[in-house]
């Protein structure tokens, strides 16, 4: 995290929600209230981590577009395309505003990790994707 929940609650105390939204450290919360139950102050830290998240979900946040760029990529495939997420991830990372280093930024590691057997060049798909949309559903997204 590049804050503690701690730090995170300072902000928000600060009035720099603003700041707290766009730290990774909401988005690396498990939500696992570990925070909350020993708070000495009884501060329901992870309901404060809940609440920016949702605040910052209106936004571009990397770590949410990346999220949204997973699900789709899941819903469409029914199981993972590593390279079709990376090119819709940093499509929407440029689009949202991001430097044009990041769309590159990774993308001498690929050679390697194809080399390793640890990056597919084509994903299989499932055979029964309306199984796929059925989970989705359910979930509601």
């Amino acid at each position: 995290m590049d804050l503690t929940p701690n730090q995170v609650l300072r902000l928000v105390q600060l009035g720099l929600s603003e700041r707290a939204g766009r730290a990774d450290a909401i988005w690396k919360c498990v939500s696992c209230l570990t925070c909350s139950t020993r708070c000495p102050q009884e501060v329901d830290c992870a309901g404060v981590m809940d609440q920016l998240r949702q605040a910052a979900a209106a936004g571009n946040h990397r770590t949410l577009l990346f999220q949204r760029a997973f699900l789709h990529n899941v819903r469409r495939h029914g199981r993972l395309n590593e390279l079709e997420l990376a090119a819709l991830f940093k499509a929407r990372a440029m689009l949202a505003g991001a430097p044009l280093h990041f769309l590159f930024q990774e993308a001498a590691l690929a050679p390697r990790m194809y080399a390793k057997g640890k990056l597919r060049w084509k994903g299989a798909a499932v055979d029964d994707t309306g199984v796929v949309e059925r989970i989705f559903a359910r979930c509601g997204e």
